[in-house]
C-alpha cells in the first residue's frame, strides 16, 4: 500500500512525536511542530498517537494515493482537495485508489497533518520515525520529500480494522466519503494569525530590563521569514539587559524564549538545539506550542505572562482531554466491531 508524491509542496516530512531521551548526545527531540494535530489525526483512525505522518507546511503539495486508505487531515487548514473536491478537516475520510489529495492556499495555520490508517512505514532511528532534517536522519532518508517520492503505509491497525468493517463504504464513482463524525469545535486550539500565546518568566528575566520585560509581556512581536522548525525569529520592541553579561550555555526545551544580542526575541521550536548560551527571558506554556506553530511570517504574537502552576494547569486539562477523546474513539471502535 502506497502513496506517491507528485508535488512536496513547499517542505513536507515525515513526523511523529520525536525521539526522545538523546538529547544528552546533542540530539534533539525533534517530531512534530503541532503535536496535538498528529496526535489527533492518528486517534481519529485507530492509530497510536505517535505514529508516523505527513507535517505538510504551508502549500503546493500534491499526493496520489495508489491504494484505497483511509486518513485523517489535522491542524491548519491548507485548502485540502481530493481531485478537486474540498475535503473536510478533523475526520476520517476514505480515499479511493488513484486520488489526488492537494493541499493550496493556507487559509489558517500553515502545517496541515495528514495521517493514514495504520501510520506510514519507515524505520524506526533511534526510537522515532520523525524526520531531523538538519542531522539527515529519520523520515524518508533524513530528508523532506521530493516528486516522484513512494511512501508505504501499514494498513489498518487491528483496531482499526476491527472498526473498518462497519464503517460507511466508498460509493461508486466517488473519489472519498467523509465518515460521519469529527473532533467536537470545544476541543480544538486557537489557531489564528494574531494569537495570544502564554508563557512564564525566563530563567535569566532579571537580566534585562524593566522596560524590556513589560515590553516583552504587553508590545506586539511579527513572526519573520527566517523562522523555520528550528527556532521562530520575532521582531519588535528590541529587549536590552541591565549590562552585558555572559552566559553559559545550559538545557533549553520547546518554547523556551531566548534574547540574542541584537534584543530580537527567538522562540525555540521542534528542532532546537539541545543546549543554550542566550539569556532567557520567558518559557511558552506547553499548551500552547501548537498555537504559536501554526503562526507563519507576518503573524502578530503577543504574549500573556502566567504562573508556572497555572501552565500545569492548562497542560493537565488539555490532556485530560484528549484522554476523554481517545476514550470516546475507542467505544466507537468497539461498538463497530
Amino acid at each position: 500500500m502506497s502513496i506517491r508524491v507528485v508535488r512536496p509542496g513547499t517542505l513536507t516530512s515525515i513526523q511523529d512525536l520525536g525521539r526522545a531521551g538523546y538529547q544528552k548526545f546533542g540530539i534533539s527531540v525533534g517530531g512534530a511542530m503541532d503535536p496535538f494535530a498528529l496526535r489527533i489525526a492518528n486517534l481519529l483512525l485507530g492509530n497510536e498517537e505517535g505514529d508516523a505522518a505527513l507535517e505538510i507546511t504551508m502549500s503546493g503539495a500534491s499526493l496520489l494515493f495508489e491504494e484505497d486508505a483511509t486518513i485523517a487531515l489535522c491542524g491548519g487548514d491548507l485548502s485540502p482537495q481530493i481531485d478537486e473536491r474540498p475535503v473536510p478537516e478533523w475526520r476520517p475520510v476514505r480515499v479511493r485508489r488513484g486520488s489526488t489529495v492537494q493541499f493550496g492556499e493556507s487559509r489558517r495555520g500553515c502545517r496541515a497533518y495528514l495521517s493514514v490508517a495504520g501510520g506510514l512505514d519507515v524505520p524506526c532511528v533511534l526510537g522515532s520515525r520523525s524526520t531531523y532534517l538538519r542531522a539527515g536522519i529519520g523520515g524518508f532518508g533524513g530528508r523532506s520529500l521530493r516528486a516522484g517520492d513512494v511512501l508505504r503505509f501499514r494498513g489498518g491497525t487491528t483496531r482499526a480494522d476491527a472498526a473498518n468493517r462497519n464503517w460507511p463504504r466508498l460509493p461508486e464513482g466517488r473519489p472519498f466519503v467523509a465518515l460521519p463524525w469529527s473532533v467536537s469545535p470545544d476541543l480544538l486550539p486557537e489557531y489564528g494569525s494574531r494569537p495570544l500565546i502564554r508563557a512564564m518568566q525566563g530563567r535569566q528575566v532579571a537580566w534585562f530590563t524593566e522596560e524590556s520585560c513589560s515590553q516583552f509581556f504587553s508590545a506586539e512581536f511579527e513572526v519573520t521569514a527566517s523562522s523555520d522548525r528550528m527556532g521562530y525569529r520575532l521582531t519588535g520592541p528590541r529587549l536590552t539587559p541591565v549590562e552585558p553579561r555572559e552566559l553559559i550555555s545550559e538545557a533549553v526545551a520547546a518554547g523556551t524564549v531566548q534574547v540574542p544580542a541584537d534584543g530580537n526575541p527567538i522562540i525555540l521550536m521542534a528542532d532546537r538545539a539541545t543546549i543554550g548560551g542566550y539569556a532567557k527571558i520567558a518559557q511558552v506554556a506547553t499548551v500552547d506550542l501548537p498555537v504559536l506553530a501554526q503562526t507563519k511570517p507576518g503573524d502578530i504574537l503577543r504574549f500573556k505572562e502566567i504562573s508556572v502552576e497555572e501552565a500545569q494547569n492548562l497542560y493537565r486539562l488539555r490532556e485530560d482531554d484528549i484522554q476523554r477523546f481517545k476514550c470516546g474513539m475507542r467505544l466507537r471502535e468497539s461498538t463497530a466491531c
